[in-house]
C-alpha cells in the first residue's frame, strides 16, 4: 500500500493475474493494511453502488470518534475517487487528493476515519463496492459539496454532474466549519492511536 499527500489516506496498488479465462487479484488484504496505518479494519458494513456515467457521490464524512473508514474499489467500469482533509487544524486541511478506480488496474483505496470523501462515475453502471469499519448512523454522517470552489477538486471537464438532492444541499467546507460539523485533526489523531492500541489478536494463524 502506498500512502497519498494526506495522511489516513492509501492507495492499494494489487498485482492483476491475467491469462485467457480472465483475472485474479487480491484486492484486501489485512495484513498489509495493518503495517500501514497501525491498525485493521474492523468490518462492520459493506455497500455496493452502481452509476450512470457522471454521477457524483460525496463528500461524504462521519463524526469522530467513531467514524467511519472505507476500503473502496470499483469492480466495473471506473470513477475518479476523491479524499477530502475535512479534519480542522489538520497540516493539509482543506486539501484533496483524486486516484482513477477502475476494472483494469483494480486499485483500492483506504480513507480513515474523519476524511471526507466521494467519487464520479466516469462510465455507466459504474459498480463501487467498499468495506465500512462502522454502520450506517444518520445522525453521525454529514457532507461538503463536492462543487465547493474554494476546494477546487478537478472533477472531469467533459461531465455535467449528476448529484443527489442531499448532496446538492450540502453546505460548502466554510459553512460546515462555521456550523461546528468538522471533524479535528486532533480529535481524529487520538482516534487513530486508540485503534493502534487496540491492534493485539494475531492476523494469522501462529505456527506449531
Amino acid at each position: 500500500m502506498r500512502e497519498l499527500g494526506i495522511s489516513g489516506a492509501w492507495v492499494m496498488e494489487p498485482e492483476v493475474l491475467r491469462d485467457e479465462r480472465g483475472t485474479f487479484h487480491e484486492w484486501f488484504r489485512a495484513p498489509e493494511l495493518v503495517e500501514a496505518a497501525g491498525h485493521g479494519l474492523g468490518l462492520a458494513q459493506a455497500n455496493c453502488s452502481v452509476s450512470s456515467r457522471g454521477t457524483l457521490r460525496g463528500i461524504h464524512f462521519a463524526d469522530v470518534p467513531p467514524g467511519q473508514a472505507k476500503y473502496v474499489t470499483c469492480v466495473r467500469g471506473a470513477v475518479l475517487d476523491v479524499i477530502v482533509d475535512v479534519r480542522t487544524g489538520s497540516p493539509t486541511y482543506r486539501a484533496w487528493q483524486a486516484v482513477r478506480l477502475d476494472d483494469r488496474d483494480r486499485r483500492a483505496v483506504h480513507v480513515a476515519e474523519g476524511l471526507g470523501h466521494g467519487f464520479m462515475a466516469l462510465t455507466d453502471d459504474a459498480t463501487v463496492v467498499y468495506l465500512c469499519s462502522r454502520g450506517y448512523a444518520p445522525d453521525r454522517e454529514h457532507g461538503v459539496h463536492p462543487l465547493d470552489p474554494d476546494l477546487g477538486i478537478e472533477w472531469p471537464a467533459d461531465l455535467a454532474p449528476v448529484l443527489s438532492g442531499k448532496d446538492a444541499a450540502a453546505p460548502t467546507l466554510a459553512e460546515a466549519e462555521r456550523q461546528g460539523l468538522l471533524p479535528s485533526y486532533e480529535v481524529c489523531s487520538d482516534w487513530y492511536e486508540t485503534l493502534r492500541a487496540g491492534v493485539a489478536r494475531p492476523l494469522v494463524p501462529a505456527r506449531n
